[in-house]
């Protein structure tokens, strides 16, 4: 459930065991991502509020109630679940997940909700390293792929050099590894991972050009 306490001088914090009237109660947050429907259409989408049990999309394309659904989200990765109802511009759906994936979705929307409530640039929560692997490729969406140097790396992200300077927002894969751009240095970029890793090794290895 979250709890704003924010009058009170501390910050949102989302539950995942928490329940209001049987459900989640949802938090407001801004994440891009991408979905399919059953017919594996794909589309992109903005979740606007979400919660470890249900999340409300803004989409294009809305599907049929009790469609079953999995959408790639920025910060969480991968989330399946089934429509719930329509509403103007996409749909409710709920999130099918394990205790320990409700856990960690509540994690990230807790960071998400205070990020927006702080005005905070990135996630520097996690240690960032140089990576023993420093060369690797950028891959833009549309084909265009790039070499670039690994200037350092975390849980959640990496700095690198290169020379293009492809816009804030601008979705890439590092490696193998789905990201975005959130922000520009001279000469380079950091990205920010679709999902947050459980081990350095793991973002080292996906660093690896395909």
């Amino acid at each position: 459930m979250l709890i704003d306490n924010t009058a009170h001088g501390t910050n949102p914090v989302v539950s995942p065991t928490g329940e209001d009237d049987g459900r989640f109660q949802r938090v407001r947050v801004s994440i891009l991502g991408r979905y399919m429907l059953v017919d594996r259409r794909e589309f992109p989408c903005q979740i606007i509020e979400m919660s470890p049990g249900d999340a409300l999309v803004i989409a294009p394309v809305s599907g049929r109630v009790g469609e079953k659904i999995i959408i790639y989200l920025d910060h969480l990765g991968r989330v399946e679940g089934t429509i719930l109802e329509l509403a103007d511009g996409g749909f409710r759906m709920d999130v099918v997940a394990s205790p320990r994936k409700r856990e960690k979705i509540a994690a990230q929307l807790t960071w998400l909700a205070n990020k927006d409530l702080l005005d905070l640039p990135e996630d520097r929560r996690h240690e960032r390293v140089v990576p023993d692997i420093r060369h690797s490729s950028i891959l833009l969406e549309d084909g265009r792929r790039y070499n670039c140097k690994i200037t350092d790396i975390s849980l959640s992200g990496a700095a690198v050099e290169i020379d293009v300077r492809p816009a804030l927002g601008t979705p890439i894969t590092l490696g193998r590894m789905r990201a975005r751009v959130v922000r520009h240095f001279s000469d380079g970029i950091a990205v920010e991972f679709a999902s947050v890793q459980e081990m350095l090794t793991v973002v080292q290895q996906n660093l690896r050009i395909t």
